[in-house]
């Protein structure tokens, strides 16, 4: 590839990321539906149909977004698995995930709390994103269980379940409210309670 070409390459995928996050911030703001082409070419200071060169309309922006927030909050639960203790690893995943929920608002909550477009397509993208992220959670609640030797056999996919529809009920009570979450006191909090 010559060096015209690579550096035209290089400027379309920087035009195409300084879309999606401007499209990010317009959707955690105003949600799937709250926003249009119209609005965000319009932050972007372009024509609709510049929008329209780069990508196919609004749905295939909107899922690039979830993708983005998607992989931010994996890493960010990632980094939890670095924890020394198991106690230690909840705690930072609590905390990781009640703070990247409250600064997404509505991004997050169609990715976790499901509350999405009508759209087929987008709700089968949003239950693969929140199957992934469930995933990533299993483990630490599994390990958790395991550290305290049940008497019974616990079935740590409906555990992961329960404990992410917790902090899923946090932040929709204390975005619902308009409320700033603690989320370190929170984390901390869930943990003395667990063990």
């Amino acid at each position: 590839m010559n060096t015209v070409a690579k550096q035209s390459e290089d400027t379309i995928q920087n035009t195409k990321k300084y879309i999606l996050d401007t499209a990010r911030y317009l959707f955690s703001e105003y949600s799937y539906l709250g926003v249009s082409m119209g609005n965000i070419a319009k932050k972007l200071n372009v024509t609709k149909a510049a929008l329209y060169y780069h990508f196919a309309g609004k749905m295939e922006i909107y899922e690039k977004v979830l993708d983005d927030v998607f992989n931010d909050l994996s890493l960010l639960m990632k980094e939890a698995l670095n924890e020394t203790t198991i106690e230690k690893k909840l705690q930072k995943l609590i905390k990781n995930y009640l703070d990247f929920g409250f600064k997404e608002k509505n991004l997050i909550k169609a990715l976790i709390l499901k509350l999405s477009p009508t759209d087929p397509q987008i709700k089968k993208h949003i239950i693969q994103l929140r199957e992934q992220i469930a995933d990533l959670i299993q483990p630490v609640v599994k390990e958790m269980f395991l550290n305290k030797k049940p008497t019974q056999k616990i079935d740590s996919k409906l555990l992961t379940s329960l404990f992410t529809g917790m902090m899923d009920s946090l932040l929709l009570e204390y975005s619902f409210l308009n409320k700033k979450i603690d989320s370190g006191k929170v984390s901390n909090q869930i943990v003395a309670i667990l063990f």
